[in-house]
């Protein structure tokens, strides 16, 4: 047996199953000392003979070793694992009700038993949830059990952090070694870095934030892993109707990291529209269906745009006012172009509606618009020579709700002065939207 001397915080691992076992294991050998609980005999046995309960490549051998070496060992009751270990990580199973809800049963199992463990226990303790969760359950459900079972206060008496895992299948234990990033959700700065020291060596940035971002972290992650399969499924689908190959395609789009394969237009924001964008779609969408292809992710792409917009709408209305100023018109900032602009459209919809619109946009002069462009804004504004104007005070001024548009400086600070007498509706995020997130004069559209 190998006689190293442990080193940091002693863990137990509550749920031994994929997630668990992985990280039970991987942590042991990293050197802590890791007790393993689950409410599965076999499980626990299969560990107690050195054996893996989870089948994949390395896991076996690893688990043999860390058992063999006693830094990994099983416990049978929660008061045991909680007592002798400083922080307990929850991995137990989320899985899915019928409905598509998120079952927390055996969360909320583990909550309460980690909880009477900790009533009496003195030292500080710090439970992390590993298991995948949706935003609130957390704070919403977990901590109330937890202080209910143990007497004691969330943040105060023990910590809670929630901190996911990026482990796929087949290649966890490399993962765990070697994970794309860190992330540690707490309301408590102590317990979030006792946790991310349990990573220190590891590569990848960290990130410390909130409880609810880091239960959503996963999910965001895990759906845009799905919108990619899909993605290149329905674009295959289409290209082999079209006797193209796909593959030779799908390695030339890869080969662009400065716009498809990279953080380019995935910032949350308002609705897309320009020259490009919404006729390339239509165009693609129209091919598959005269091909009788269903692709019904790229069919949605355009009906989920609108639904942006309507949105934007939505918060307007809503708001009971009727004097609008919007600031910022074209597609894109920077730019004259308006053609399929959701700017223009969303002015169009608010005129229709009866609200008094004033528009400010620097980029757009009446007399340098031309062709196309100019066509499109006379047909969906006929009347725009009494809506536009470069001053932006006049648009100010006017306006009972702003609606922000555009990024640029000076309409970043004309945003910045409004008062409790007029609404910011921003669709951009503005430099000060994280400070202004609770104040009732402002409203992101998803933020």
């Amino acid at each position: 047996m190998n006689d190293r001397v442990r080193t940091g915080p002693a863990i137990s691992v509550f749920g031994l199953g994929y997630v668990g076992c992985v990280s039970a294991a991987c942590f042991a050998d990293r050197g802590f000392q890791v007790l393993g609980i689950d409410a599965n005999p076999t499980k626990t046995e299969f560990l107690r003979d050195g054996k893996s309960p989870v089948i994949e490549e390395h896991i076996g051998e690893l688990v043999n070793r860390v058992v063999k070496d006693g830094a990994l060992t099983v416990v049978s009751d929660a008061e045991t694992a909680v007592h002798q270990s400083d922080i307990s990580l929850i991995c137990v199973g989320t899985p899915s009700e019928p409905n598509g809800e998120l079952s927390t049963v055996y969360l909320r199992r583990v909550s309460a038993e980690i909880g009477a463990a900790l009533a009496t226990k003195t030292a500080r303790h710090t439970v992390v949830f590993r298991s995948t969760m949706v935003p609130g359950t957390c704070a919403e459900v977990l901590i109330p059990i937890l202080e209910e079972t143990s007497g004691k206060r969330a943040g105060v008496d023990f910590g809670v952090c929630v901190n996911p895992e990026f482990l796929r299948e087949g290649t966890s234990v490399w993962d765990f070694n070697n994970p794309p990033k860190t992330v540690v959700g707490s309301n408590d700065p102590e317990s979030a870095e006792a946790v991310m020291r349990l990573y220190e060596g590891l590569p990848g940035p960290r990130f410390a934030v909130r409880l609810a971002e880091a239960e959503m972290i996963k999910y965001v992650d895990n759906s845009y892993h799905a919108l990619k399969v899909a993605f290149g499924n329905e674009i295959g689908v289409i290209c082999r109707a079209v006797g193209v190959d796909s593959h030779s395609v799908i390695d030339v789009f890869m080969a662009d990291t400065k716009l498809n394969i990279s953080a380019a237009y995935l910032r949350p924001g308002f609705a897309f529209g320009g020259s490009c964008l919404p006729k390339d779609l239509r165009a693609l969408v129209h091919t598959a269906r005269r091909r009788d292809l269903d692709t019904p992710l790229l069919a949605s792409v355009l009906p989920s745009n609108e639904a942006h917009i309507r949105r934007a709408l939505d918060l307007v209305t809503g708001s009971g006012r009727r004097k609008v100023g919007i600031f910022g018109l074209s597609f894109k900032a920077g730019t004259d172009d308006l053609r399929e602009s959701a700017l223009v459209e969303l002015a169009e919809r608010l005129l229709g509606k009866g609200y008094q619109v004033k528009i400010y946009d620097s980029t757009v002069a009446l007399s340098r618009l031309t062709g196309a462009n100019r066509d499109y804004l006379a047909e969906r504004l006929p009347h725009i020579e009494r809506l536009l104007t470069d001053d932006i005070d006049q648009v100010f001024e006017h306006a009972e709700v702003c609606i922000a548009g555009s990024g640029e400086p000076a309409i970043a600070s004309a945003m910045s002065k409004a008062g409790p007498d007029r609404l910011v509706v921003d669709l951009v995020r503005l430099p000060d939207a994280a400070r202004r997130r609770d104040d009732p004069g402002y409203v992101g559209i998803s933020w």
